[in-house]
């Protein structure tokens, strides 16, 4: 199995991150089949495929508001206002997603981009491991 970790920065705002530039290049070294795992490991944060670019990225993030707000109800609580959330959004956006790859490219559909999602705006670093099962 090949696998990487790289770091990226969300800021200090809500963030979706397009990431398939990154797990392209990663899988098109090997230039076979398998699967590639992207996983995020952070309590705060998950892995989302969804289309970029046209407005779905920030209706996730209104979605997610809705679902799930930036308000005292949480019990955890540290940080800012609503951290709270940031440890529940992963139950509904998993840490991880897995994608097929055939001939070293990603499989994905037309306008499907893998993304980090990150709602936790007290932490802006995070790493995101890239795991590489050959076919």
């Amino acid at each position: 199995m090949k696998s990487e970790t790289f770091s990226v920065r969300t800021g200090d705002k809500e963030a979706v991150l397009d990431l398939t530039g990154r797990c392209r290049e990663f899988v098109a070294d090997e230039g076979g089949d398998g699967l590639l795992h992207v996983f995020v490991p952070h309590a705060t944060a998950g892995i989302a495929i969804i289309e970029t670019g046209a407005g779905s990225d920030d209706d996730l993030l209104t979605a997610l508001r809705d679902l799930v707000p930036a308000d005292g109800r949480w019990r955890h609580q540290h940080g800012t206002p609503g951290h709270g959330r940031s440890h529940v959004m992963p139950a509904l956006i998993a840490p991880y997603a897995t994608v097929p790859v055939v001939g070293g490219r990603l499989m994905l559909g037309t306008w499907q981009s893998i993304t980090l999602v990150d709602l936790n705006v007290d932490n802006p670093d995070r790493q995101v491991r890239l795991s590489l099962l050959r076919g």
